[in-house]
């Protein structure tokens, strides 16, 4: 199981197709000529009729920014609600349903959403739900870089894996602006078949169901991306440049179960060369830094070391000050602001700490929705290549 927001957990490939074929996988191929496309981490996820019928098509592209999603309210009913969703998902909790249902419905849903409501609360802003916010700040964000760099039109809405604005909304405004060609973002850099592998497959059957001619691809992974770790590196920068420099730095990912990554989830390895490609670039010594996995629930094994418990053994070892950065994180939420800011900053003080700060997302950053631009337009190129390859205007 994982955690509720926006973190990761347990969960395996999506439906039907292997994504962890995909990520064996260097180049991609079109839908009608299956000449190989060049584009890294890239890949076409479904192409639901043949695509004749798009090339040279005048019509905006189309991108959806997804994340696990949020909760409309800080209250129990809307909380009960999500975690009805986002606890019933395959992917999320592997469990047999006959095993998994009564547990779900007898010894969670009665309980623990209004705890987890409490919790959301803490974090909740004026303008709702700190995840929310900052992914339509997001999408304008890459919707202006997008068409200014294209030259033409764009659209780029949000879509939840779980909670509004559903998967679903989001491909139908898509349509509806007339695109026929869509290209899925899920904001998670570190893949994982519980969220990204997870978004993909709800996509996959949305689209499904539509008679609509649509073309779609998908990035997979950006966790080694050399944008998005200058942007990290950029993030910590800052904070020290102004507030000074940690006696450690604790670069925590949200927890998976091993089992899940012993059965071949990349996420790991994924989340460990993050942290690797960060702390060069920060060019911290090993006693300087060091990686964690934080957000653990329900019995079993999950990846470690766990954040909490490394936290009270630096603590307990005279480790004064911390700072804690969260990249599987594209923006913060209850796991970050919460879990991290609140509940860990108050267990390392206690345990002994004098200082505890956490690194925000990257959020809407600049540097961060500049990435998040350049990913895209490596896919849309091929696109636009192959438009401008039939005469399209």
């Amino acid at each position: 199981m994982r955690s509720a927001e926006c973190g990761i957990g347990n969960g395996g490939p999506a439906k039907g197709r292997s994504i962890h074929g995909v990520l064996r996988q260097s180049q991609v191929r079109s839908a009608e000529s299956r000449k190989p496309i060049p584009c890294g981490r890239l890949d076409h996820v479904v192409s639901q009729e043949a695509a004749s019928g798009i090339r040279g098509a005048a019509g905006p592209i189309g991108v959806l920014i997804a994340n696990t999603g949020t909760p409309d309210a800080p209250a129990a009913r809307a909380v009960r609600r999500y975690l009805r969703e986002f606890l019933s998902d395959p992917q999320v909790v592997d469990l047999p349903r006959p095993l998994w249902w009564p547990i779900l419905n007898l010894f969670i849903l009665p309980f623990r959403p209004l705890r987890s409501a409490r919790l959301y609360a803490k974090i909740w802003t004026q303008a709702g739900s700190p995840l929310l916010v900052t992914a339509r700040k997001q999408a304008a964000g890459l919707e202006a870089r997008l068409r200014g760099s294209l030259g033409r039109p764009v659209r780029v809405t949000v879509g939840m894996r779980y909670g509004r604005p559903a998967l679903g909304e989001a491909i139908a405004e898509l349509l509806g602006a007339g695109c026929a060609r869509i290209l899925l973002m899920p904001l998670f850099p570190q893949y994982s078949g519980a969220t990204t592998g997870s978004v993909i497959a709800a996509v996959q059957q949305e689209i499904a169901g539509l008679q609509s001619t649509i073309e779609l691809a998908s990035v997979i992974h950006y966790h080694d991306e050399a944008a998005y770790i200058r942007a990290l590196t950029h993030s910590v920068r800052e904070v020290w440049n102004r507030e000074g420099e940690p006696d450690r730095l604790l670069v925590s990912f949200h927890g998976l179960p091993e089992r899940r990554a012993a059965a071949g989830d990349p996420y790991r390895a994924h989340c460990e060369e993050t942290a690797r490609l960060l702390a060069a670039e920060l060019e911290l010594s090993l006693d300087r830094w060091r990686i964690a996995y934080q957000s653990r629930f329900g019995p079993g094994e999950w990846l470690k070391p766990y954040a909490d418990q490394m936290l009270r053994e630096w603590a307990a070892g005279g480790v004064g000050t911390v700072d804690v950065i969260c990249p599987g994180f594209s923006a913060d939420c209850l796991e970050t602001l919460e879990e991290i800011t609140i509940r860990h900053r108050a267990m390392f003080l206690r345990a002994g700490g004098r200082r505890f700060r956490y690194i925000p997302a990257l959020n809407d950053r600049a540097d961060h929705v500049e990435a998040l631009c350049g990913i895209a337009l490596r896919r849309l190129r091929g696109w636009l290549t192959d438009r401008a390859s039939t005469g399209g205007s």
